[in-house]
């Protein structure tokens, strides 16, 4: 197939990204996003509000938590409340009073989420609507003309997603054509100056058809690149050689985006394949299951050896949970069915993530990274040799197989201790 139409760029794209510190013995780096409502240092982890809320959490709460920069969903925001009544509210920042910065998503992984009901073709995506059943059109341009309405700090262009398990023609098909969509979606964009541009480097499992999509959108100079379609079935193997391709290719002064992450294992060994950003709904949606994060995995607080644990769910963690509540309070109100549990445990989970992600940035600017990592897995898995193979594997690669463990090597794992330890202690 042909090379996609000749490269665009926005004009005098700005560039955020202010490297602070880089690690000698990975692509780890600290920085410092420079955005419309404030900086935000990197790495960071980017809570998911769907539809203008975080579940389980206010705004004010997620503020004061020291949240500076959350997600908002273009398809769902576009369909209800609508672009119009949001931009009367000042955009989507007025609308949920969120002071800080927002990302909007392009809407483009509805097309997995929502495969049954949508329709893909050059001229974009067709969906019946799962709330009406109204059929609508998410074109590249009309995806801009939302994120523009909502006025958010980071949009996304609208790109052709498949889920990582498929293979075949469709993912060269759903490569080129983001490219694209990426040039539409350029020559769209109204408000260059106070939104920031994404692209969103596909490719699937295909190391050739990644580097072609990297190679051609690389040349348009846009503010920021994502890496998508990874994070949705495919193996730990797969994932982080597609994550180390990516960030291997992409500029070193823009910000490496990485979507869909959100277990810490994976969070850390990101960063050290040279990550900036994450996001995930998984410290909000295993809150809604009665789980609690914590350095060593999580706490299923519904068990009964919680019942009668007095001590908050981590003692080092500062949140208002675990400043104020016990296991044995959360996992009496889980056995009740009462919603304040599921709020408690979002708050604290959030809470873990953006706590890991600054632990980890400090590590990096105090050049101690890789002890960090050694901590980190020593702590999760009981002891660093004992970390899931796909993650010694990966953090080997990085320097010349030595790995990021201080002054000693790990132990490769054996298959059976790869496949006791797979799953976080609790």
């Amino acid at each position: 197939m042909a090379a996609a139409v000749s490269p665009t760029s926005v004009e005098s794209a700005p560039r955020i990204m202010k490297l602070v510190a880089e690690c000698s013995r990975s692509r780890a780096r600290a920085g410092e996003l420079r955005l419309p409502h404030g900086p935000v240092a990197t790495p960071v982890f980017m809570p998911v509000g769907t539809q203008a809320t975080m579940k389980g959490i206010t705004a004010e709460q997620l503020d004061a938590l020291g949240c500076r920069i959350c997600l908002g969903n273009t398809y769902h925001l576009g369909l209800r409340p609508g672009p119009e009544l949001i931009q009367k509210a000042h955009g989507l920042h007025g609308f949920m009073n969120w002071p800080h910065n927002l990302l909007t998503d392009s809407g483009g992984f509805q097309m997995v989420s929502l495969v049954s009901l949508s329709e893909v073709t050059e001229e974009g995506v067709r969906f019946r609507s799962p709330y009406d059943g109204d059929e609508s059109l998410l074109s590249p341009e009309k995806s801009v003309e939302i994120q523009n309405a909502l006025g958010s700090d980071i949009i996304m262009q609208l790109d052709d997603v498949v889920s990582s398990t498929v293979t075949g023609p469709r993912v060269e098909e759903a490569m080129y054509r983001s490219i694209r969509w990426l040039d539409r979606c350029i020559a769209a964009h109204q408000r260059p100056d106070k939104q920031n541009l994404f692209a969103i480097i596909q490719g699937g499992l295909d190391e050739d058809l990644r580097a072609t999509c990297l190679e051609e959108m690389t040349k348009r100079d846009v503010p920021g690149f994502a890496i998508g379609g990874l994070s949705g079935g495919e193996s730990k193997g797969q994932f982080w050689r597609m994550v180390a391709l990516s960030t291997s290719r992409l500029p070193k002064d823009k910000p490496r985006y990485l979507m869909g992450v959100g277990y810490a294992t994976d969070l850390v060994v990101c960063v050290a394949l040279g990550c900036d950003m994450f996001d995930c709904v998984f410290p909000t949606r295993t809150a809604r299951f009665g789980s609690a994060l914590v350095p060593t995995g999580n706490l299923q607080l519904k068990k009964k050896q919680y019942e009668k644990d007095f001590r908050p769910i981590d003692p080092e963690c500062a949140c208002p949970t675990c400043q104020k509540h016990s296991r044995a309070f959360l996992h009496a109100l889980l056995h009740s069915d009462n919603t304040a549990a599921l709020h408690h445990l979002t708050v604290h989970n959030i809470a873990y993530q953006l706590r890991l992600m600054s632990a980890v940035r400090a590590s990096i600017v105090e050049k101690r990274f890789p002890d960090f990592v050694q901590d980190f897995m020593g702590t999760m898995y009981g002891d660093p040799t004992l970390c899931p193979a796909w993650a010694t594997e990966a953090l080997a690669s990085l320097s010349h197989s030595v790995y990021l463990t201080g002054s000693r090597e790990w132990e490769p794992l054996t298959p059976d201790s790869s496949k006791r330890i797979e799953t976080p202690r609790e």
